[in-house]
């Protein structure tokens, strides 16, 4: 898998941060996209102190100029995309009664809407090269439906279905399209949560211990990799059993 480059949105913290160190120590050139400048450099320094290779990029989701630049720059900068990782995603919780339209539509523009933008602008580039990745970061959520999420589990049930209808679309030019849907991850979101809420969700999970972002991370590596030639339009759960 010679020089191989992948486009990891959200690269700059969590699940993404640990999905750019795992495809990079399997010898992936990185992309670091997201709005977070100074924590996609930190990022790019980790990297670079792997002996891997790096670039960052200041990446505004809600924009559609943000995103047709920064995959240009990085095609500029790399010369190719071969595995783009649509990772980036926001919270904005309330129940459906209460939700504000503003922040229904936020979510659906950044995790949904900010997905299939960027599928959009990386597809040229893996049709001509015959060979692609695209993994999308859905929820257990998207499959399970949550009380007080509506817009996001609206989105990652969304993403669920983009990931179907793309991996049918350019599945005869050797470009897979899967998504992995994660379930309660250890990371800056999930520490916000109260106490009970951790209790509870820890009560649902088979394996009794919640995710790491490198649990993740292997997935999206696998998904990636040659070994998953033949697997398109799927949904893995890493969720510890949570949900089945």
């Amino acid at each position: 898998m010679p020089d191989r480059v992948a486009f990891v949105t959200g690269g700059s913290r969590g699940i993404g941060r640990a999905i750019a160190l795992t495809l990079c120590r399997a010898g992936f050139r990185i992309v670091v996209a997201s709005p977070e400048v100074d924590k996609n450099e930190e990022v790019a320094s980790e990297i670079r102190a792997a002996s891997g290779e790096a670039m960052t990029l200041n990446l505004d989701l809600t924009s559609p100029d943000s995103i047709k630049s920064g995959v240009n720059q990085a095609l500029q900068d790399y010369g190719r995309i071969d595995v783009l990782v649509n990772n980036a995603g926001i919270t904005k919780d309330a129940l459906a009664m209460r939700m504000k339209l503003e922040d229904w539509n936020l979510v659906l523009q950044i995790n949904l809407t900010g997905a299939f933008l960027c599928i959009q602008q990386v597809l040229p580039a893996m049709l001509r090269e015959r060979w692609g990745r695209i993994v999308n970061i859905a929820s257990v959520v998207g499959r399970a439906g949550n009380p007080g999420q509506a817009n996001y589990v609206a989105s990652k049930a969304g993403i669920i279905g983009l990931t179907k209808t793309i991996a049918q679309e350019v599945g005869s030019r050797s470009i897979t399209c899967n998504a992995v849907a994660p379930g309660f991850i250890e990371t800056d979101m999930t520490a916000r949560l109260p106490q009970e809420v951790k209790d509870r969700m820890l009560g649902q999970i088979v394996l009794k211990r919640f995710g790491r972002p490198e649990d993740v991370a292997n997935a999206v590596r696998f998904l990636a990799s040659e070994e998953a030639a033949y697997i398109t339009g799927q949904c893995i759960d890493v969720n510890g059993g949570m949900y089945m």
